[in-house]
């Protein structure tokens, strides 16, 4: 599939709810499954990545009712998951396979979790060693990727696990796999990433301790869980905001979790017009209303590091925003942005470059120096991630951009190409 944009025609204007919030649809189905009783969640991302959690969490026993905008889940219990008939898919969903993973490796029965070409391409070891550290039995194919075949143990030790890096996928999944272990299971990382587990887990009855950390046993009960906007979709639409001239959006309902804001903070510092009005707290996290409009040209920024964490998946779309703004934006310490979907700082680079931006690339990240941007075709590699970005950036091209390798919008944010057509983009698809 590809996208074509053209410059957008004149200011965008209006109000938008983004989606729901991806990381936490993907834990609201798992800790649902796992409960005791009948869950009530609403504002469920409907696309493809969460739609693989869901088919899992179904063939490993749990019930699912509809009502009108929420979903009623029947949870079987710690114990009580199903042997799953066959491999669980996982599609293109990394959090999927590595949560699911901390849960089956506990089990008394085997399983297999696979995904498609991207996500079988990424690297598993991160939580088969702690995992196995904790008793159990894990194979990869050969180079550490999926499918990952689980034995069943039923029997794991709590440990203490000082991650190497900064991840939320391997924290979540450590805390799932102590929540069935013998003794006390604890994390720690170098840098703080995003804590939807930490603040969910209390909403499902499981107290933390030790700052993040889960006694063995524990046994979740059955909660109510809205899942608010996601602020990484979110992310496209402040980007546009802040290019495009005479804009004014009110983004509604954004998820504002302390550990994902940092989009937030990177827009402000480069000088955009943003505010964050009507805080509230639902279900345990903070959500507003985030109202941006064009205050000119941006200027380029040294991201700190410590920053990272907080706006990962955001980082493509800040270097489209780059690409535009005065001066060199720089940004180091993303190595991990190599083994998402794709190869994110090598998609975004050959497709900077291609549209005439001057840019070098490092090892854990890149300096992009803004200028013009010219129309043309580029490549999201697949990427949803990636395409929107170049998507954003198409709005003030100098001519007509064709992005090839859209496809995969699908797994995050169905409706983008209409969203952003619904308040004065100038999208299609092809």
């Amino acid at each position: 599939m590809r996208l074509k944009t053209r410059p957008a025609a004149g200011p965008l204007a209006g109000e938008l709810t983004p989606p729901g919030d991806k990381s936490i649809s993907h834990r609201a189905l798992i800790f649902a499954c796992l409960a005791q009783g009948r869950s009530t969640v609403t504002g469920l991302l409907q696309s493809e990545d969460v739609k693989a959690t869901e088919k899992a969490c179904l063939q490993l026993g749990m019930g699912l009712e509809r009502q009108g905008d929420s979903l009623v889940l029947e949870g079987v219990g710690s114990r009580g998951l199903s042997k799953p008939e066959a491999p669980l898919d996982m599609g293109n969903s990394g959090t999927a396979m590595r949560l699911l993973a901390g849960v089956l490796a506990a089990q008394p029965f085997d399983s297999v979790l696979y995904g498609d070409e991207s996500l079988s391409q990424r690297p598993m070891t991160r939580i088969v060693k702690p995992l196995t550290d904790m008793g159990a039995r894990i194979e990869t194919a050969e180079n550490g990727t999926p499918p990952l075949k689980i034995t069943g143990s039923g029997s794991l030790q709590g440990i203490h696990y000082d991650s190497p890096i900064a991840s939320a996928q391997v924290k979540s999944c450590i805390l799932l796999a102590g929540l069935y272990a013998d003794g006390r299971t604890t994390v720690t990382e170098p840098l703080a990433s995003r804590d939807h587990t930490e603040q969910m887990l209390p909403a499902f009855g499981v107290q933390l301790v030790d700052g993040c950390g889960v006694e063995g046993g524990s046994r979740l009960t059955a909660a109510e869980v809205h899942v608010p906007g996601d602020i990484s979709s979110a992310a496209f639409f402040m980007v546009a905001a802040a290019l495009v001239p005479g804009s004014d959006l009110l983004l509604r309902n954004v998820g504002l979790n302390r550990t994902r804001d940092g989009i937030i903070k990177m827009l402000q510092a480069m000088g955009a017009d943003l505010s964050v009005r009507n805080r509230r707290r639902q279900g345990g996290e903070e959500t507003g209303d985030v109202r941006i409009r064009h205050a000119g040209r941006l200027r380029g920024v040294d991201m700190p590091v410590d920053w990272v964490p907080a706006l990962i998946d955001e980082i493509p779309v800040i270097l489209a925003l780059a690409a535009v703004s005065d001066g060199t934006t720089r940004i180091r310490g993303a190595a991990e942005l190599r083994v998402k979907e794709s190869d994110r700082l090598d998609v975004m680079a050959r497709g900077l470059e291609r549209l005439g931006v001057s840019l070098e690339e490092y090892e854990d990240g890149i300096d992009v120096t803004g200028g013009r941007v010219s129309g043309g075709v580029v490549d999201g590699a697949g990427d949803h991630r990636c395409a929107m970005s170049f998507a954003i950036l198409g709005q003030v091209a100098e001519g007509e951009l064709m992005i090839e390798g859209s496809e995969n919008i699908n797994t995050s944010f169905p409706s983008f190409a209409g969203d952003l057509a619904s308040v004065g983009g100038a999208v299609s698809h092809e």
